[in-house]
């Protein structure tokens, strides 16, 4: 498939022209979002995470009116879940409504846990999480080269942003923002003819991956109109590599699902050990099997494109009376990364099946292997209550999408992008769906027992450095990222009208 368009246009140019411009627009707007939450830690030390993200959800609303990144005020909003949601179109271009191609774009307004304390041990307090880049003398330039996937040479440090939730995934929200200033700015140009770009700041990604499209899965897609559903979603997590280089575009994930294994004993005072069945011993040997068993590959699948499966012991709690005592239980739990050809209750029968469980149960102790349940709620007091079981995705290289996606890239980039997959997780997992029925002019993908709408990313940051401390994005990623956003919409009607 090929497009028989001339590769440079006047709208390519304006809208790179514009991307590169509004830069520094996108650093103020990206510093401040980071910065936010140390605001509210007296009240809320939890602050930016997932399930208290409100205050920076609340000047994120506000500048997106301020910027023009609306064309009305109203056309930005809460929904129930407490996702943010803005819109923009061209209500004047005489297409209806239902006949528009509708692009979804989402990013998390949500990041992991700062450890403020722990970045200003181990950079030597130059650089703060919250309000980045602070004293270049007390940078621990060796931390950061050891502790971070990639870093560019020190003289190009003045273009990074700094702080949790730089590269994960707060650039692309505000990419996003930028993107629907620039596509309001080009209306007259063409830029939104035909097309309705549907933006969301999704919430809770960070602790249940995919929440925020898995509401609109449930509660808002079923009964809506044909405007609201989306024919292709652009995820802007980072798509960056260490090895291989920014922004690539990346159109696929493996699965995830969380096993946690809860083991109960029976309790007496540690001075006599004898008198119990301890949880922790028995549960400490299941991890210890369960991971030599990871690295024999036993139990594993790998696909070509995806990569392999992977477990590996990410949390656990212990219920007991005292630090002198056997506990009376011991609950872990195991990150697991499905790949194609795996699914979720043969890897909780690989659990089940190990000759350690097996050894615990014989001696008495009680033994359950589980897909925990997600029952926290919102900032807006939502609870999903799913099943911690997030499906992977692919979106084959020949849908119009990812040709449209090419094409727009190489537009306003000049340069061919490298077309890949993520290795960590996304909103992506919350489209999957086995009841939703769509239009087929939507060419939603169709996966087995599972239908999601065509997806792919693009992102500033570099996947091996989120969540690390030193965290931080590239700045001039974001005139690639801002011009692509702005430039697709238009890009992939064409496309997608030229297939159909």
């Amino acid at each position: 498939m090929t497009i028989s368009t001339e590769l440079t246009t006047k709208l390519d140019e304006r809208t790179a022209s514009l991307a590169r411009r509004y830069r520094p627009l996108a650093i103020r707007i990206l510093r401040e979002a980071i910065r936010i939450p140390a605001d509210h830690l007296d009240s809320d030390p939890r602050c930016g995470l997932s399930g208290h993200e409100q205050p920076r959800l609340e000047y994120l609303r506000r500048t997106i009116v301020e910027i023009g990144a609306v064309d009305r005020h109203q056309d930005v909003a809460f929904d129930a879940f407490g996702n943010l949601v803005w819109s923009v179109e061209d209500r004047l271009d005489g297409i209806p409504a239902g006949e528009k191609a509708v692009i979804m774009l989402d990013g998390h307004t949500d990041t992991v846990n700062a450890l403020r304390d722990r970045w200003h041990e181990a950079i030597g307090g130059g650089i703060d999480p919250y309000y980045g880049w602070i004293d270049g003398t007390k940078v621990d330039r060796a931390f950061l080269a050891h502790e971070l996937g990639y870093l560019p040479p020190e003289s190009e440090w003045e273009h990074l942003v700094w702080g949790r939730g730089s590269a994960d995934q707060l650039a692309g929200v505000v990419c996003q923002i930028v993107a629907t200033k620039i596509l309001n700015e080009l209306r007259k140009e063409g830029a939104l003819r035909g097309v309705i770009v549907r933006a969301y700041g999704t919430i809770s990604e960070e602790d249940n991956d995919g929440g925020g499209p898995m509401y609109l899965m449930r509660e808002v897609f079923p009964a809506a109109a044909q405007e609201h559903i989306p024919d292709v979603v652009i995820l802007t997590e980072a798509t960056g590599c260490a090895k291989l280089g920014p922004l690539g575009i990346y159109r696929g994930q493996r699965g995830r699902m969380q096993i946690e294994v809860e083991v109960t004993g029976r309790s007496c005072h540690g001075s006599m050990p004898w008198e119990g069945l301890n949880p922790l011993e028995y549960g400490a040997a299941m991890i210890v099997e369960a991971a030599q068993r990871y690295r024999d590959g036993e139990g594993f699948a790998g696909d070509p494109f995806l990569g392999g499966g992977t477990r590996t012991a990410s949390w656990a709690t212990l219920a007991t009376p005292s630090d002198c005592a056997v506990p009376e239980r011991f609950t872990f739990r195991f990150d697991r990364r499905l790949t194609a050809g795996e699914i979720p209750e043969g890897a909780l029968d690989d659990v089940r099946s190990l000759p350690s469980v097996a050894k615990a149960m014989a001696d008495g102790l009680r033994i359950d292997v589980r897909a925990p349940l997600y029952t926290d709620p919102t900032w807006r007091g939502y609870r999903l209550n799913n099943p911690q079981i997030y499906p992977g995705w692919v979106t084959p290289e020949t849908h119009p999408s990812i040709v449209a996606a090419v094409d727009a890239y190489t537009r306003v980039a000049a340069r061919k992008p490298r077309v890949a997959r993520w290795i960590f997780s996304t909103d992506g997992v919350g489209f999957p769906t086995r009841t939703l029925e769509v239009p087929p002019a939507k060419r939603w993908i169709q996966d087995g027992d599972y239908r999601y709408p065509a997806m792919f990313g693009i992102g500033p940051g570099v996947e091996q450095n989120t969540h690390k401390i030193g965290e931080n994005v590239d700045s001039r990623e974001f005139d690639t990222v801002i011009a692509f956003l702005a430039r697709f919409p238009s890009v992939f009607r064409k496309v997608s009208r030229s297939e159909g």
